[in-house]
């Protein structure tokens, strides 16, 4: 437990990172106030999640998936396993419950956080 621990911790170092890097990197080529680099990394984060999770099952490298699924690219994205759960609903033939999750997920934690944001404002002000 405390090896699968530290490879979280490792790659999730990592991936937060280089999300850290993309994100400057994008601001400085593009510029302007759309959310570019945190676009960029979540759609780059959720392909190499979906190309590790069959790279992995057909090599047995599932082993490798606290390090490289948690830690990497869950530090690197802010989306990759919202993505690879949704869908997983889809391909166990589960559609409603995709969107669903898609649709909870997305609009819960919008109103989540502006109610962190209102309640933050309300205490500290």
């Amino acid at each position: 437990m405390f090896t699968s621990l530290l490879s979280v911790a490792a790659g999730g170092a990592i991936g937060a990172s280089l999300r850290f890097l993309s994100g400057i990197g994008i601001a400085r080529i593009w510029g302007g106030s759309f959310p570019l680099g945190v676009l960029s990394v979540n759609v780059l984060g959720s392909f190499l999640m979906g190309v590790f999770v069959v790279v992995a099952a057909e090599r047995g490298l599932t082993y490798l998936g606290p390090f490289v699924m948690t830690g990497l690219l869950g530090g690197f994205t802010t989306f990759s396993a919202f993505s690879l759960e949704t869908v997983t609903l889809f391909e166990r033939g589960e559609p409603v419950q995709a969107m669903a999750y898609v649709i909870f997920s997305i609009l819960g934690s919008i109103a989540a956080l502006a109610l962190g944001i209102l309640l933050s404002r309300g205490v500290l002000s």
